[in-house]
């Protein structure tokens, strides 16, 4: 049997994660706690333990390549507020306009044009999948999947890419 989940239209989602997303960042206690923080719909909070070696590495190189070969402003651990609550994006790319017009003290507004998600053993397939639809749905142009072993995976809206539309000369693999 399958389950579909009716999520409320993101516009009217953005103040309650809002109003959640800034007691999250002023809780002591939490502020503590070592692992990637975000919310549901509900602001309820999940947590995940820090990535490890490979994810922190791989994580860093592509934030680096996206500088180097986009300028802009490439981001890392990128809270976004969408219809399932507030979402830590492992690296953001945003153009300058992007970045301004989106920009929150709490978290950002619009997804960035490029969302990457670096993959854990813990990720599975239908939370990629929800992720990448969540990212979408706020405004990214594309989503960008590094898998363990490095290689990358570029969607659109309209599906997979061979290359990144955004970034053409970004790399099919990234080294650790």
């Amino acid at each position: 049997m399958s389950l579909a989940i009716q999520l409320p239209p993101r516009e009217d989602q953005v103040e309650f994660n809002l109003r959640v997303w800034e007691r999250v960042l002023a809780d002591p206690a939490l502020a503590k706690l070592d692992g990637h923080i975000e919310t549901d719909r509900h602001g309820h909070i999940i947590m995940t333990p820090p990535p490890g070696s490979f994810h922190s590495s791989r994580q860093s190189r592509i934030l680096l390549l996206l500088d180097r070969l986009l300028g802009g402003r490439a981001l890392a651990e990128c809270p976004l507020t969408t219809s399932d609550g507030v979402k830590g994006i492992d690296v953001a790319w945003f153009s300058d306009l992007r970045y301004s017009a989106s920009f929150d003290p709490r978290c950002f507004l619009e997804a960035p044009e490029i969302c990457v998600e670096v993959l854990s053993r813990s990720n599975t397939r239908a939370e990629m999948e929800e992720k990448r639809a969540l990212y979408f749905d706020a405004g990214a142009s594309e989503v960008w999947l590094c898998r363990e072993d490095g290689t990358m995976e570029f969607h659109g809206a309209g599906g997979p890419l061979a290359t990144s539309c955004l970034c053409p000369d970004f790399p099919t693999v990234i080294d650790p």
